[in-house]
């Protein structure tokens, strides 16, 4: 009888390095949060869709979906939603950068990332300064 054949111990190496090898960097939670404001930006997407349905139901529904979206919850979501929009698009942006060939390199990649946020950051603010400032949006309590 032969021996059963032992597979090399390098067989049993794990394919890929475990997560406690990484290290945190900016372009590894811009990805990571490109993803969730992918996802969050459906929620912007369904309260628009609600305010289109309450506009087509009549006075009273509108009515009912404005108390809801003028009241500070709303606007937070609002905000919120309005964040995560800006955040995604720039990560965009940045991802388009990257398929023109630039900016790949580990430092530059980061420096982008950090961009991205700043970037969306100020469009948010600049979104809602302007929205408060010409009346278009009203705090109901």
């Amino acid at each position: 009888m032969t021996q059963p054949h032992t597979p090399p111990k390098a067989a049993y190496r794990p394919l890929s390095p475990h997560l406690q090898i990484w290290r945190f960097h900016m372009t590894m939670f811009s990805s990571i949060v490109h993803r969730i404001t992918g996802v969050a930006t459906i929620a912007g997407l369904l309260m628009g869709v609600a305010w289109l349905w309450a506009l087509a139901m009549g006075p009273q529904a509108y009515t009912c979906f404005l108390g809801f979206a003028a009241s500070p919850f709303g606007l937070l979501v609002w905000f919120g939603v309005s964040l995560a929009g800006f955040v995604h698009l720039t990560g965009g942006i940045r991802h388009l950068i990257w398929d023109m060939g630039y900016m790949f390199e580990p430092k530059k990649a980061d420096t982008l990332a950090t961009i991205t946020f700043w970037g969306a950051i100020i469009l948010t603010v600049i979104l809602w300064a302007v929205l408060f400032s010409t009346g278009k949006v009203q705090v109901m309590l």
